[in-house]
């Protein structure tokens, strides 16, 4: 998971198409930057305080906190964070088809790629990708028919033409009865121009962490009861990731929104169901930086892009895990795992909530 649309186009490609397209990738997220001048005076939400809840300031220890930790999750560095608002569960489709109507939005995954907007801004003898790869669509998550290398996300991602929001799994899918599932499909973008809708803002990484945790040094947002414990806990997947979901929790896929208990600062699906966009960067040098600086007030993270694996391909943080999330897979539901994906990327478990200054 984590590099979307990068991943999947480059799968069948040698290293130097693959750096070649990277600027691709780089120059698409440049273009989709207009869209939040769309919606930027359409501010129709009478009260942006609805369905959140004001989360305490405090400090605490930003970090890796078990074992299972991965390298960007250290150094553990103290934060201290001022109080916030922040929605009570992931934005749901309900409330993000309430955005599209009033704006007329469109969100990136229901966009053709124009090429030759893009290749002019690339290097000259950049390859066109195919066709296919330039329609409209998004990632789709399917379930492999047995064991297979956990590095080789195009495994069980598949580039599916025509799926987005409303069409979760592609044509002929759709979101009727499942209003109340959290908005899936959507790029760093899309919920960026929601945010602005709505009078909010995404959460930083640090107010995510601090508000997944719930003021606590818990492993989890539920607590420190092991995973395989959580079943009435969080939104998560039981068995053998890829291929075999036992579905102890009751969800193949995404769960309504609140459908198992709240942390301790009353938010739910703070762990699984989807990742969550942040505002910040990701840049795998960003904790060191901020530990250097003693405790840290309200971080808003690096003023770069920097993940030496895809040097070229702008990321941002993305929070909680998702329904797809396994002990040997990611561990994505613990409090302090971050991963990153590209911003122009979207996929159908990854969605987003909102916070909103005190």
């Amino acid at each position: 998971m984590g590099d979307g649309l990068f991943k999947i186009i480059s799968i069948s490609l040698n290293m130097k198409q693959k750096v070649m397209l990277s600027f691709w990738v780089m120059a698409l997220s440049l273009s989709t930057q207009n869209c939040q001048q769309q919606i930027k005076n359409k501010t129709v939400n009478p009260d942006p305080l609805i369905q959140m809840i004001l989360i305490p300031g405090g400090t605490f220890t930003m970090g890796g906190r078990s074992d299972q930790a991965y390298p960007d999750e250290f150094p553990q560095h103290k934060v201290s964070i001022d109080p916030f608002y922040m929605d009570l569960h992931e934005v749901s489709n309900a409330e993000f088809d309430q955005f599209t109507t009033a704006t007329g939005y469109v969100t990136i995954a229901e966009k053709d790629i124009n090429w030759d907007e893009i290749k002019v801004q690339l290097p000259k003898g950049t390859p066109k990708p195919a066709d296919d790869i330039l329609k409209a669509g998004s990632l789709v998550f399917k379930e492999t028919s047995g064991p297979v290398d956990l590095m080789d996300y195009s495994q069980w991602w598949h580039w599916t033409i025509g799926a987005h929001w409303r069409q979760p799994e592609g044509p002929g899918s759709t979101i009727e009865g499942r209003m109340d599932h959290p908005v899936v499909h959507v790029a760093y973008e899309d919920a960026h121009a929601y945010a602005l809708w709505a009078d909010k803002r995404l959460p930083t990484e640090a107010e995510w962490e601090w508000a997944a945790s719930g003021g606590t040094m818990d492993k989890y947002p539920w607590g420190n009861d092991p995973i395989e414990n959580a079943t009435d806990k969080a939104n998560f997947w039981q068995g053998i990731f890829p291929y075999k979901n036992l579905i102890q929790d009751g969800y193949g896929g995404t769960a309504p929104v609140k459908s198992f208990p709240s942390n301790p600062f009353g938010l739910f699906d703070m762990a699984g169901n989807v990742w969550e966009w942040c505002q910040d960067r990701y840049d795998v040098t960003s904790y060191a930086i901020d530990k250097s600086k003693g405790i840290i007030s309200n971080p808003h993270g690096s003023n770069q892009y920097n993940d030496p694996r895809e040097p070229y391909a702008p990321k941002h943080i993305i929070r909680g895990g998702s329904f797809l999330c396994n002990e040997s897979y990611c561990s994505g539901y613990r409090v302090s795992r971050r991963m990153s994906t590209s911003k122009d990327s979207g996929s159908n478990h990854t969605g987003f909530r909102c916070a909103r200054d005190y």
